[in-house]
């Protein structure tokens, strides 16, 4: 037994403020042994159903992985906090409450598992691709993923690409507002016009991307877009829709089949790869002819920084064909959950125009004392921020963050072992009464620091509450990029648009690996007066 002792100056105020800490770490203690003298095995966790192959059959049938979101919402209702999920040959944990995310998060020890997305892995072995950081693990995810960070993960490194996410923000406003004055009616010197953006937001997404890992425009705003961009748009979404039904098929068994679920997904990532080694290849070309940091190798008005790719190249720490396995990732990952998020953040304000109207006001008072800076732009516009975190606690782009932890672990009372994989359900988690303060209201000010959101959640499960980006050391690598790219499309829009919609009802949504509108919503844009 360890013990220790401390001798205390004398101070009653210090004294009574110690006393009631201790009796308060005592009652958990003591709260704590009584359940560990009660704690309930790893079995006797609430199930939907032992029988994996069943189950997943059940799936294919009822079409229920689209609405895979709402099923694990329900069996939560249905079995509580914590349940165990049977589909194939593949058991999970599946949790809620973020005091047990949290302690979830503070076993995956140095080398945090996910779950293998394994019909990604099986495409890159049997085309002799490397993998990247999403794909690995270990020792060498960790290496690469430093690496990674170093330039895209540090504040250094946003600073390098905010004014290119800038750029491209400013342009789409510009084509937006072109196309309202043309297309649009006219009333009292403003123009109206209600369109579904999700084209015109993917290809943001696409050209933002672009634009900070190649360090090259795509030209995706003009009259006409390349039939390569939109093939590329394609090739993701058919990716991301044929992913969800193969995580629970043996990849291998279909690869040798030739199955044609197999055959389409295998012929996206094709032509996904094909997309990005043809401008790998250029980016290469440029630094051999040294003019990888020349102002003429990068389009607009921005100048030196060459992108992501470029600074991986300069600095020679990674090999080409590891650089271009993360470059790929990257690309493939960045489109799809930048522009579906967006799309649900306009319909959001649209519908709640209190709310838009408070965000416009910060943002004008902002982009003002800015002076044109993007990043001052959008610190002093918080709101932003707090608006992509709420479209993403509403509607999460990937429903769950995974874990292994590398101990035994007790969760609700019941004995986890070390290596069961446990997923922290972010659509129930962001929808729970439990956690949220009216958790169907959209209010980004619930994330400020004056904040009175009311949650049960304290302590230890506080700080889990946000993790659409997932957490740690794993989280999401494009996360800056992304959340920059968000919060300046956003900026803009306010600053040179009023939302509306024809109708408040919320949004049906479908999952497809990620998390979707059934149908786009239809968005009315009206050029402010001062435009």
């Amino acid at each position: 037994m360890i013990t220790s002792s401390v001798r205390l100056v004398a101070c009653p105020v210090l004294s009574r403020a110690l006393s009631a800490s201790t009796m308060l770490a005592g009652a958990e203690g003591a709260a704590k042994a009584v359940q560990r003298s009660n704690l309930q095995s790893f079995q006797q966790i609430p199930h939907t159903g032992s029988n994996g192959w069943i189950n997943l059959l059940r799936f294919f049938r009822e079409g229920t992985f689209s609405q895979l979101h709402k099923y694990m919402e329900q069996s939560f209702h249905t079995l509580g906090p914590i349940y165990r999920q049977y589909l194939g040959s593949q058991c999970s944990v599946n949790i809620l409450m973020p005091v047990d995310i949290g302690e979830l998060f503070r076993s995956e020890g140095l080398h945090p598992r996910r779950m293998t997305l394994q019909p990604w892995a099986t495409h890159r072995e049997s085309r002799k691709h490397n993998k990247g950081v999403f794909l690995k693990n270990g020792a060498e995810w960790r290496a690469d993923r430093l690496l990674l960070n170093r330039e895209i993960m540090l504040s250094s490194a946003v600073r390098r690409f905010v004014p290119l996410l800038d750029e491209v923000a400013r342009d789409f406003s510009h084509l937006l507002h072109r196309k309202v004055q043309t297309e649009g009616r006219e009333e009292n010197g403003c123009y109206s016009l209600t369109l579904d953006p999700s084209p015109d937001l993917f290809r943001f997404a696409l050209e933002g991307s672009c634009y900070v890992l190649y360090g090259e425009r795509m030209g995706l705003f003009s009259s006409e877009p390349s039939q390569e961009s939109q093939r590329f748009i394609w090739a993701v979404e058919r990716m991301l829709a044929t992913t969800s039904p193969l995580l629970y098929l043996p990849p291998r068994l279909l690869l040798r089949l030739h199955a044609p679920l197999w055959t389409q997904h295998a012929t996206a990532w094709d032509h996904i790869f094909s997309h990005a080694e043809a401008r790998i290849q250029r980016g290469y070309q440029r630094l051999q002819a040294g003019v990888g940091n020349a102002a003429g190798a990068v389009q607009g008005s921005v100048g030196q920084f060459p992108g992501v790719l470029g600074q991986l190249m300069e600095r020679g720490q990674l090999p080409l064909e590891l650089i271009t396995a993360n470059i790929t990732e990257l690309m493939a990952g960045g489109v799809d959950t930048t522009a579906v998020p967006l799309q649900f953040a306009l319909f959001e304000l649209a519908r709640n125009p209190s709310v838009q109207e408070q965000m416009r006001a910060q943002v004008q008072t902002s982009w003002s004392q800015a002076a044109g800076n993007p990043q001052k732009a959008l610190q002093g516009a918080p709101l932003l921020k707090g608006a992509v975190k709420e479209t993403l606690r509403l509607y999460p782009v990937g429903i769950t963050v995974q874990r292994y932890p590398i101990r035994d672990i007790v969760l609700q009372n019941y004995h986890i072992p070390a290596g069961t994989l446990v997923q922290a359900c972010l659509y129930p988690l962001g929808r729970s009464p439990d956690v949220f303060r009216e958790p169907e209201r959209f209010d980004p000010r619930r994330w400020g620091p004056d904040s009175e959101e009311g949650t049960t959640e304290t302590g230890s499960g506080a700080g889990f509450r946000s993790l659409a980006f997932g957490f740690g050391a794993r989280q999401c690598v494009g996360r800056r990029i992304a959340e920059n790219e968000m919060q300046l499309l956003l900026l803009h829009i306010l600053k040179n648009f009023r939302l509306s919609v024809s109708s408040k009802e919320e949004l049906k949504t479908k999952y497809t690996l990620i998390l979707q509108p059934e149908t786009p919503p239809s968005i009315n844009f009206t050029t402010l007066s001062h435009s």
